[in-house]
């Protein structure tokens, strides 16, 4: 069976050749003489194609791709000129001599996502060899977005703020949380989505996004996130449930949009009714808060100043208790870099050093957490330029309230 690649679809060859480019600079830097990529979203920013492969980067020359499963596809999908067959694991070292290359000194592993058994595996394979972890490199390089990849974050973007529009029609009192993110998942799986929300972090998982009501939103989760929800169940345990939309509550939703590869993230607060008072100024407060960040997260400055600034801001707001989560389950961040994976270079965290560069795409998301009733605050995916923080989702961010119907 055969099958015909859109050429649109396609990651244009000069991308691919301008990243893997990028990448050998840094394997030079650290003396590295190549490395060896297996995960997907790695294999899809150098290679173009996620099909079962192993991409060999060397420090200089160019790559060679070999696949496993499916060869025919990779051969339609990936930008890579030097594409070859592989037949299982211990035949690397074989094609990497057949295509000219010498058994490198030091190779470099994913080594915060692979298997242990699959690196133990090419320790046997590799016995003469030094094997070092390039998981960081490979992140310094995908922070940075190309004018490519910014397009496309863009579509998504704008195909986000189309879902978030859509709530409203959907959103009704006594309708249960899955109830009515079914309703908008469907709307986003016809608007294009993905379907698949990557993530990087060991043991993080997410299903489009978070919706929930009320008191719901702000129980805790194992997800690395300000907010988690009950879930369908334990095995679950995170995002919409079976609580029932009510008038004059916070009505969470956190969603993203997965486009061609590339992720938005966006939150807004709605309600059925008007909400209590002080949860209305609570949310003015973080958009107040979003507007001081956006102006100073130029380039140049570290992540962790970031997040500096923002906390020193809600404990002079009053606001501190509640910040993104509420006690020990407080999480130490205001916002996160955002690509192919929700968890991307930069983290606006706490003791973060990495610098903010022009190109970084970072969602932002001042959120309070208050136990008994809810969550507010927003969040929007930003573009870093010299000027500061330019959103890319445009939804309206005041809290979107629904009239009770009698």
């Amino acid at each position: 069976m055969t099958f015909t690649l859109p050429c649109s679809d396609m990651t244009p060859p000069e991308e691919i050749k301008q990243r893997v480019l990028r990448m050998q600079m840094l394997l030079q830097k650290h003396q590295i003489d190549g490395a060896l990529i297996l995960q997907n979203s790695d294999l899809f920013y150098f290679a173009g194609t996620i099909q079962q492969s192993h991409l060999y980067i060397p420090a200089e020359g160019s790559p060679l791709l070999m696949v496993r499963k499916s060869f025919e596809r990779a051969l339609q999908e990936s930008g890579i000129q030097h594409i070859v067959p592989l037949s299982g694991i211990g035949r690397i070292i074989a094609l990497l001599s057949d295509n000219g290359f010498t058994m490198p000194k030091t190779l470099g592993l994913e080594l915060d996502v692979i298997p242990a058994q699959t690196y133990l595996r090419l320790t046997q394979i590799f016995p003469q060899t030094n094997i070092t972890d390039v998981s960081n490199l490979i992140r310094e390089v995908r922070a940075i977005k190309s004018p490519y990849e910014i397009g496309i974050i863009r579509e998504a973007c704008q195909r986000s703020d189309s879902v978030f529009e859509f709530v409203s029609q959907v959103l009704k009192e006594g309708m249960t949380e899955v109830e009515v993110a079914g309703q908008i998942e469907a709307y986003a799986r016809k608007s294009g989505h993905q379907g698949v929300v990557r993530m990087r972090l060991w043991g993080n998982e997410l299903f489009y996004g978070h919706l929930m009501c009320g008191a719901s939103a702000a129980v805790p989760s194992y997800l690395a996130s300000p907010t988690g929800g009950v879930g369908v169940s334990p095995a679950v345990a995170q995002g919409a449930g079976f609580a029932r939309i009510k008038r004059h509550e916070p009505i969470l939703v956190d969603y993203t949009f997965a486009y061609k590869g590339y992720l938005s993230d966006q939150t807004r607060i709605f309600s059925i009714g008007k909400i209590p008072d002080h949860l209305i100024a609570a949310h003015a407060a973080m958009l107040e808060l979003q507007s001081i960040v956006q102006e100073k997260a130029k380039p140049g400055i570290s992540a962790g100043q970031v997040y500096a600034l923002a906390l020193q801001w809600v404990k002079t707001a009053g606001y501190a208790e509640y910040f993104m989560g509420s006690g020990h389950q407080r999480i130490r961040f205001i916002g996160h870099g955002i690509g192919l994976e929700l968890d991307e270079y930069p983290f606006l965290a706490d003791g973060q050093n990495m610098l903010l560069e022009k190109d970084m795409v970072i969602a932002l998301e001042p959120k309070l957490v208050f136990p008994c009733c809810g969550v507010v605050g927003t969040e929007n995916t930003h573009l870093v330029t010299a000027d500061g923080l330019k959103p890319l989702t445009h939804y309206r961010e005041d809290i979107i309230e629904m009239l009770v119907k009698a």
